[in-house]
């Protein structure tokens, strides 16, 4: 199934066709709306003209700072994000042979899947239950086991961006967050 977090088709397109677009726009989903932060795979698409690791890790810091806080930036940190992003590919560059999709292709089980995931760097224990449902969701990476390991984001329902498939739904997970929110503030 085809992905539609961003709400821009290209943008949408560019997370589909490229696993490395995928495990950076995860990592850009934080402290910034999700639909932004999924955008971000797109934009130094767009901007640095490739989404291989190997370049995005040998590029010079502070040309891809530039590059990454050009506005509209790839995220409201896009000078520490550019640097995450680096540090993710030089990973995938050595531990995956540069091939970020071998993060999941190559995981014999639900749990090493997690570790993997949640061993990138700026993804903990939540991102990465979140990224392995995403996987199941969308993508169909369905190991042995990946309800139990990733819980609640495991059902049915608006809780991450492992639910988004278009915009309303989209608009139902930000609700649940919100919820979410509010919740735990009247309860401290």
């Amino acid at each position: 199934m085809p992905l539609r977090i961003t709400g821009l088709p290209e943008a949408d397109t560019v997370l589909d066709d490229h696993a490395f677009a995928l495990v950076t726009g995860m990592l850009l989903d934080q402290q910034y709306p999700m639909e932004h932060a999924f955008r971000g795979p797109w934009k130094i698409l767009e901007r640095f003209g490739t989404l291989d690791p190997a370049a995005i890790a040998d590029a010079d810091p502070d040309a891809f700072v530039a590059m990454a806080t050009t506005p509209p930036a790839i995220h409201r940190y896009g000078r520490a994000m550019a640097a995450r992003v680096q540090e993710l590919a030089r990973l995938v560059v050595d531990e995956y042979d540069g091939d970020a999709a071998r993060i999941w292709t190559t995981a014999t089980s639900s749990a090493e899947l997690f570790r993997r995931v949640k061993a990138l760097p700026g993804f903990g224990e939540q991102k990465a239950k979140i990224f392995v449902a995403l996987l199941a969701k969308q993508l169909d990476v369905r190991l042995e086991g990946w309800e139990a390991l990733v819980g609640d984001y495991a059902l049915e329902g608006y809780r991450s961006v492992a639910d988004v498939t278009d915009p309303d739904s989209l608009q139902r997970v930000r609700a649940t967050k919100k919820a979410a929110k509010a919740a735990a503030k009247a309860q401290a």
